[in-house]
């Protein structure tokens, strides 16, 4: 693997030189895009908004619009606006980890130490994973500060990208219906379902059957075969039906492929 990323933790006074990978790849199918009429491929380019030339990548470069005229950046600006959180993953405090809502999850990597850092990161990933607690952490990387955790996972360090809080959209203005007494027949009914179908979470449990199936349409087509699917319409449960479903669910349980 290639590393994304070449820093530090910073770890109270202790630094641990570190690599980053990427921890994650897409499993969706690689679709190109194309033309409807020849099914010749399309190509975006970067052209000159005002000469309409082709731009090689080479010459682009970054700019701010201040006041109506650009200022251009180059790697030496974005690194003097803050030059140690380049470099640098500072540790700010630890928490546990179930206090951090999923909704502010971004993106997991992996760490690996410097050939001269093997003893500080096992110390680090081994106090992680004794204390049940995650580092939280802040760096820059491509020109953006990132809020992220720091945790052990098996036997490596994980970094894990979370949101700012001011990313995270409002939804006020959803219309969303009004909290359920807890004490109802259908809130008892659902309850007594979740709990049915509470199982230990294995994530091997779970498969991308998706991208599998299209394949198999892909591969089917590609030989002149076309198969006709009926279409899925959804139906939805009526409020005096909530209960006469739930029961129904509670006697045929489906559990998860």
């Amino acid at each position: 693997m290639k590393s994304i990323w070449t820093g530090a933790i910073s770890f109270g006074l202790v630094n641990v030189p570190v690599k980053m990978f990427s921890a994650a790849k897409s499993s969706s199918l690689d679709l190109d895009m194309l033309d409807k009429k020849d099914q010749s491929n399309i190509r975006f380019k970067r052209v000159n908004e005002n000469t309409g030339r082709e731009v090689p990548f080479k010459e682009i470069v970054k700019g701010y619009n201040y006041n109506g005229n650009y200022v251009v950046l180059d790697d030496e600006d974005f690194e003097n606006a803050e030059p140690e959180k380049t470099k640098l993953i500072e540790i700010l405090n630890f928490v546990k980890e179930e206090e951090i809502d999923s909704v502010y999850y971004e993106q997991p990597y992996y760490l690996e130490p410097e050939k001269s850092a093997t003893r500080s990161y096992a110390i680090l990933r081994d106090a992680l994973q004794e204390s049940h607690k995650v580092g939280v952490a802040a760096f820059v990387m491509r020109n953006k500060e990132t809020l992220a955790i720091i945790k052990s996972y098996k036997e490596i360090i994980v970094l894990n990208r979370i949101r700012f809080e001011e990313e995270i959209v409002d939804y006020s203005d959803l219309n969303v219906p009004a909290k359920s007494k807890s004490n109802s027949k259908e809130i008892n009914m659902a309850l007594k379902l979740i709990d049915q179908l509470t199982e230990k979470f294995e994530i091997s449990n779970y498969k991308d059957t998706y991208t599998e199936k299209l394949l198999s349409v892909i591969k089917q087509k590609a030989k002149g075969k076309i198969s006709k699917v009926k279409k899925l319409r959804i139906v939805h449960t009526k409020s005096d039906d909530l209960m006469k479903t739930l029961k129904a669910s509670l006697s045929g349980r489906k559990k998860v492929s």
